[in-house]
């Protein structure tokens, strides 16, 4: 935000002491110091005040959210109007003297922020609306000349380029192909190459090239191609001669237009100045380069071509040109070694490799008109603020780490990165829309997926990272490391794992008492960071405004009772550590969005008081395999989204039921992710409980696993009544969103027609795990045409495989282990097309 702002606003008043400059032309001259001098000076009064205001914007936030959360304290504390704390809390001496006090501090943040408005007045600062455009400062423009001796290392993407651009068989008279990549990778300089070939200038008629900058106005653009097209300027003309000279220059030639660096994602205007170049004769050609994916699916007509990083020796190659006087320096092996560290770093960016020469720290490198960072910080700064936050969050992770894009979304939501005009706006739907955002903008990479096509992780690019670590260092965050300083006002720390002296963590820290993120991101196998009980009890009491904190892996074995007094935490991770049990007083998070207790083996039980986290929305407790029960009052959680496994008491039904039960379930509608139960029994209760929660409406949950207990000794009358209890925990029907089911010890010998295998097409994935009683597959199966994965273990009584499993046209894969009774012969019995795609390990 402060960047942006302090941009806008000293360009504003630059261009008008420029127009001054003008207007007394006999003072041109000395005037342009005095320019340089007034710069200097308006630079130095926004950064003060910005810095001012920013301060001032983060205590105001702190203050409201403060009186919010006592809000919300209250409203959960009258929940229990017999409770002596709500009759105290509410005398009256008790809400006048907190009214008072609140009072006192708000007036003074208000006359705070009146005096930061004074001065901006005072100074004339005002502030332009940037969000919708961003003018391209620092923007080289581009022309089709380059010299071949001066590329290297993309031969084959010129060939690759010209055969697609001179390829007969295209649709249409007009195409276009787009090339996109990563700012600084040569998009521009593979187009010149194109453009200057041999094949290109003999096979086309008319060849133009036109460099775009930020205003895609089309009459500016026709303007242009006409200049390219004479080599000279067009006259001043209306918007109807401009067409006519247009159509004269390109109206059935076979031509060839290079549109460079476009950024326009607005697809009305693109049609609009499409429509004016349609009329080349067949084989005519657009290429497009572009920074953003979106741009090129909304010019494309022709595949894009995605430009790739350079490998090694190619990147080697341009090292040696930029780094070495001659070619004997390049043979010694120390030097070359450490150029070989140099090239690792730049990741294939010919840009960079040009740029860094012997400087290994890409954030040190001198900002010049054609160093890296730069060139990418254009990307950066054409994006919205909201974004822009985003992607500078990323810097808080480990350079070439995977990313888990779920958690990023989440850290999102709790640093209020993700805001929404609407409850009925999930924010997790709006988190994915600004990932999806970033990915189509080449700020991410390496996006890996699950089976069913969710993204999973991914990376940021090294340059990306040195970038975002760049623009948070210029709004006063920092990312923490041994070679960095916290700053007083900084907000984010992050830490790397080599630093493991806990004593040094506090040292630093504690003149920063306004932190926000405490992030540990996740180590590396073959390193063990240990947090010990004093230095987390010293976190959780030094540092109130905390809203992420991040304590994965870090070998906790305790929980201070004290974390209560985080009252603006949203987002807690204490997954992978040693704790045995969470202190009650974490009830009293109100703020809370999501705990993480992953991987959290020892915890047996989850707080009593539960209910009170009215703003939880992630419970992740998969992989806590010692939880003996779910809570009572976890039910009244309407807010949360993902609940990764709920665990029925081992104490019998009738007993449970007066303390909790799947009756919890019951309003839990807006569950989505994978559900697991645990401890199922078979029992006629437990059907009648079954129904309690209301699976059926649960239509967002895309994984289910239902899981009975294991009974040496079950009653065979009674397994009868796990149909009744599995008919009643699907969420099939029309809009079921279910894509994997996973049945485990399920006791029934048959599935009744009740389940309504026809509820469940969106099922993707089926797993039958120890089923004591299953002799063959429910004939309902093969109603389930998306199903593309049936998994089948330990189904000791399974005897055969039927024929119509080949009639499954989408199933990919068949595994089944642990069956003794299906024999090789019954194997056959399911045909030949079968076998192919059946995999049974032995």
């Amino acid at each position: 935000m402060a960047e942006g702002v302090l941009f806008e606003v000293a360009k504003g008043i630059i261009e008008k002491a420029g127009n001054l400059a003008i207007q007394e032309i006999g003072l041109l001259r000395s005037l342009k110091d005095e320019i340089e001098k007034l710069n200097d000076t308006v630079l130095t009064i926004i950064k003060v005040w910005l810095k001012r205001l920013k301060d001032a914007i983060y205590d105001a936030d702190n203050l409201l959210d403060d009186i919010s959360t006592e809000a919300l304290r209250r409203e959960v504390m009258t929940q229990n109007k017999k409770a002596k704390e709500v009759r105290i809390f509410f005398s009256k001496s008790n809400q006048l003297a907190y009214g008072f006090k609140m009072g006192h501090k708000v007036k003074a943040m208000r006359e705070r922020l009146d005096t930061i408005a004074k001065d901006r007045a005072r100074f004339h600062l005002d502030e332009r609306r940037v969000e919708t455009q961003v003018v391209g400062y620092g923007m080289r423009e581009t022309y089709s000349f380059v010299r071949d001796e001066e590329v290297i290392g993309r031969e084959n993407d010129r060939k690759e380029i010209i055969r697609i651009l001179l390829d007969p068989n295209v649709e249409g008279n007009v195409s276009i192909l787009p090339i996109v990549g990563l700012g600084g990778l040569g998009k521009t300089t593979l187009a010149q190459l194109v453009f200057n070939d041999k094949e290109i200038k003999k096979h086309f008629e008319q060849k133009l090239w036109v460099f775009f900058s930020d205003n895609f106005d089309v009459k500016i653009i026709v303007e242009k191609i006409l200049q390219s097209a004479k080599s000279k300027k067009p006259e001043n003309l209306e918007m109807d001669p401009l067409i006519n000279n247009l159509k004269k220059e390109i109206d059935g030639k076979r031509y060839i237009l290079v549109l460079d660096n476009v950024w326009n994602e607005d697809r009305e205007k693109w049609f609009g100045l499409k429509t004016l170049l349609m009329g080349g004769a067949r084989g005519s050609r657009i290429s497009v380069t572009t920074r953003i994916n979106k741009v090129a699916e909304i010019t494309k007509t022709i595949r894009p071509y995605m430009l790739e990083a350079l490998d090694e020796e190619k990147s080697w190659s341009i090292f040696k040109k930029f780094a070495f006087a001659n070619e004997q320096d390049s043979q010694n092996l120390d030097i070359k070694k450490i150029g070989m560290e140099i090239i690792a770093k730049c990741k294939g960016v010919p840009l960079a490799i040009r740029t860094l020469g012997s400087d290994n720290e890409l954030s040190k490198v001198a900002q010049k008109e054609n160093d890296i960072l730069p060139t990418l910080k254009l990307s950066y700064d054409h994006l919205l603020s909201y974004l822009k936050q985003c992607f500078a969050s990323c810097c808080s992770f480990p350079k070439d780490s995977k990313i888990l894009k779920p958690i990023l979304i989440k850290m999102w939501m709790a640093q209020g990165f993700i805001t929404s005009s609407s409850q009925s706006q999930c924010p997790e739907d709006i988190g994915h829309d600004y990932f999806m955002e970033l990915l189509w903008r080449l700020f991410f990479q390496e996006v890996e997926e699950d089976e069913w096509g969710n993204i999973i992780n991914f990376k940021v690019h090294d340059l990306m990272h040195d970038l975002a670590k760049l623009v948070v260092a210029s709004d006063s965050v920092t990312f923490y490391s041994k070679e960095e300083d916290i700053y007083e006002k900084t907000l984010h720390v992050s830490f790397d794992r080599t630093f493991v002296s806990s004593s040094g963590i506090l040292v630093s820290l504690y003149k920063s008492r306004k932190i926000r993120t405490f992030h540990f991101p996740s180590q590396s196998q073959d390193l063990y960071t240990r947090l010990d009980k004093s230095t987390c009890n010293a976190i959780v009491s030094s540092f109130k405004f905390i809203c992420l904190l991040n304590l994965h892996e870090m070998r906790i074995e305790t929980i201070p009772s004290s974390i209560r007094k985080l009252r603006h935490l949203r987002y807690l991770d204490l997954s992978s550590n040693s704790i045995k049990m969470l202190p009650n007083s974490i009830t009293r998070l109100h703020n809370l969005q999501t705990l993480r207790l992953t991987e959290c083996h020892l915890i047996k039980e989850l707080p009593k008081d539960i209910n009170k986290l009215v703003n939880l929305m992630y419970l992740e407790i998969d992989g806590c395999s010692n939880l003996t029960h779910t809570p009572r009052g976890l039910g009244q959680l309407i807010k949360l989204r993902t609940l990764s496994q709920f665990v029925i008491s081992k104490n019998t039904y009738f007993a449970f039921r007066r303390n909790s039960g799947l009756k919890e379930l019951y309003k839990l509608n807006k569950l989505r992710g994978t559900l697991m139960i645990r401890g199922l029994r078979h029992e006629k209760d437990a059907a009648l409980e079954s129904k309690d929660a209301n699976m059926k409406e649960k239509q967002c949950l895309q994984g289910l696993t239902l899981r009975w207990i294991k009974e040496n000794d079950v009653d065979e009358s009674n397994v009868g009544y796990d149909q009744e209890s599995l008919v009643a925990l699907l969420p099939h029907g029309p809009l079921s969103n279910l894509q994997e089911l996973c049945l485990i010890r399920y006791g029934e010998v048959k599935f009744s027609n009740e389940m309504e295998w026809h509820g469940l097409q969106s099922l993707r994935c089926l797993l039958f795990i120890q089923l004591p009683n299953l002799a063959t597959l429910p004939v309902g199966i093969q109603h389930l045409t998306t199903l593309q994965s049936l998994r089948i273990g330990h189904c000791s009584r399974l005897l055969v495989i039927p024929e119509w499993i080949c009639i499954l046209t989408s199933l990919q894969t068949l595994e089944i282990w642990g069956c003794p009774i299906l024999s090789k012969g019954c194997e056959r019995e399911a045909g030949e097309d079968w076998r192919k795609i059946a995999h049974i390990p032995h």
